[in-house]
């Protein structure tokens, strides 16, 4: 089972060897400079520190709560790393099964460890792609990144939304084979721009096998499906690929 306490420490450690550069643009984050990223962590952490040390039970914007910031300031290494470690430690101290507001399903803690090490996985894939690198994210890790993002899908609205507006969607049955390790997914779109999704082997009208560190860095949009294998309708999944992204 993933350790998501060491992956948050881990992630962001590689993360902030990044932050030399703040100005530097992120292509996958159109608009965005690492320091806006560094910014938007460290205002996660603290939002999500503050959610559990209150047990929300209703939404809190994130906006709302104070990130230490002044107003238009960035953050910097040093402000990241201190509200990730006062994060964690905040998340350890609590039981997992503590009933919490989570934006997605389960509604408990344990929820926003998982969600927090797959925000930095992803955003630290941003950074070394940025600073031209070649991202690494162990199988396991990814896999089960995977299936994080397919188990919240439905319950992320800016994302349903866009996807309940595809033609032709809803139905159409796509496939991923992770070939490095363990993991095989199956996914059909509904109309109301969800997914209903169940592990296991079948065929799709599109099916991806490649290592799980592509499939995560697919359905997170940080990858195109270029130069991966696609099996049936390629053109189906890159549309609901593209709409699709986090």
């Amino acid at each position: 089972m993933t350790d998501y306490f060491a992956l948050i420490e881990n992630e962001t450690a590689r993360l902030a060897k990044l932050t030399t550069a703040p100005e530097t643009p992120l292509p996958t984050c159109p608009g965005w400079t690492l320091a806006d990223l560094i910014t938007h962590l460290g205002t996660l952490h603290r939002w999500v520190t503050h959610l559990v040390t209150t047990r929300a039970q209703e939404p809190v914007r994130s906006r709302d709560v104070p990130n230490g910031l002044a107003e238009g300031e960035h953050g910097d290494q040093a402000w990241l790393t201190s509200g990730m470690a006062e994060m964690v430690r905040t998340l350890r101290a609590t039981d997992p099964d503590t009933p919490l507001w989570t934006w997605g399903p389960g509604g408990r803690a344990g929820w926003w460890a998982r969600r927090m090490a797959y925000e930095l996985v992803v955003h630290r894939v941003d950074a070394e792609l940025a600073a031209g690198l070649e991202p690494v994210v162990e199988p396991a890790v990814a896999a089960d990144g995977v299936e994080e993002f397919l188990g919240n899908l439905s319950s992320a609205g800016w994302v349903t939304r866009r996807l309940a507006a595809l033609d032709g969607m809803a139905g159409a049955t796509f496939h991923l084979h992770a070939t490095d390790t363990q993991g095989e997914w199956t996914f059909v779109p509904a109309a109301d721009g969800g997914i209903s999704w169940e592990r296991g082997h079948a065929k799709g009208d599109a099916a991806v096998p490649a290592p799980a560190a592509d499939l995560l860095l697919l359905v997170y949009g940080r990858r195109p499906a270029d130069g991966l294998t696609v099996h049936g309708d390629r053109a189906l999944l890159e549309r609901w690929l593209r709409t699709a992204t986090l």
